[in-house]
């Protein structure tokens, strides 16, 4: 009987008590999903008729414009966000200390704060006026950007420094050493977790219905609660479908993120051996496939009997 680190395995009579839990707790969870769809059914929630409105061009074509506004939002902040996290990154690792601790103070500042309250002091003037999807994408900014930047940090530091150490002393500067070896590398180790946090991004853009922001939830919200239909209003059918829509961007995005992982591994650096060999064989003698000269046919020591 193998024993796990952190505790030991279970024995016969463990195991036959987690099976009796684990009956029990799923029969409880069993009963308050039957119990809910109970309540929902006797409100009339899953009336057919609920799901008529969104045949109405008007309910579509205010679905579509709140797509295309949290599209809008997303791609500003995520663009912008992951911008503002290597300025971040570079200050963070800087080697002069009081721009290392503005940069550090900034982003622990930032990270602390609700992202709720940051977008909402944003929108009501703080840096003056701002519409409220300018406020919303600064906020995402900011956020977002902080978090990036310690990824960003993450991925540098993983680098061996060997690497660093052989690039200085190949005479390269630090900038050049931060843009050809440590970033790269970073990306490319740190790329689930950069869009790991634009899901995140996608997702904290429904914030803006708090700020009247017509984005998806601002409008899920004017739906479900403007549209009754025989004097039920359809919040099961538009939860089910804003809830489609936000499910759809994030696989979409992990798609994304899969799609260029696989790229990266199979992309290859370097000259191929093919045409390193033919190279090779130019440059060598004619008759001869070695390129290494033979002693005695130096460049300029050639002796003569």
């Amino acid at each position: 009987m193998s024993a796990s680190v952190l505790f030991d395995a279970p024995g016969p009579k463990a195991r036959a008590r987690n099976r009796v839990y684990s009956v029990i707790g799923s029969l409880a969870l069993l009963g308050l999903l039957g119990w809910a769809v109970y309540r929902l059914y006797n409100r009339g929630q899953f009336a057919g008729e609920l799901w008529d409105i969104f045949n109405y061009a008007g309910i579509r074509q205010n679905i579509l414009d709140a797509l295309l506004s949290t599209l809008k939002v997303f791609a500003l902040a995520g663009v912008l966000s992951l911008v503002f996290a290597v300025v971040l990154c570079v200050a963070r690792l800087s080697d002069h200390k009081p721009v290392r601790w503005v940069a550090l103070v900034f982003i622990d500042l930032f990270r602390s704060i609700p992202l709720l309250i940051t977008i909402f002091a944003l929108w009501v003037g703080i840096l003056g006026d701002m519409t409220s999807m300018w406020a919303l994408v600064l906020g995402l900014t900011i956020y977002n950007g902080c978090v990036q930047a310690e990824v960003l940090r993450a991925g540098i530091n993983a680098v061996p420094k060997g690497q660093t150490e052989a690039a200085y002393a190949l005479g390269l500067r630090k900038t050049q050493v931060t843009v050809s070896i440590l970033f790269p590398q970073a990306v490319r180790s740190m790329l689930p977790t950069i869009i790991s946090q634009l899901v995140v991004t996608l997702k904290d853009t429904s914030l803006g219905f708090m700020i009247l922001y017509p984005e998806l939830l601002y409008s899920a919200r004017l739906i479900a609660n403007n549209t009754p239909v025989g004097g039920v209003y359809p919040t099961v059918q538009t939860v089910i479908v804003f809830g489609a829509i936000y499910i759809t961007l994030c696989l979409a995005l992990a798609w994304l993120a899969k799609f260029i992982e696989r790229r990266g591994r199979r992309s290859k650096a370097g000259i191929a051996p093919a045409a390193g060999a033919k190279e090779l064989q130019e440059v060598a003698p004619s008759g001869s496939s070695d390129p290494t000269p033979a002693p005695g046919q130096g460049t300029g020591d050639v002796h003569k009997d």
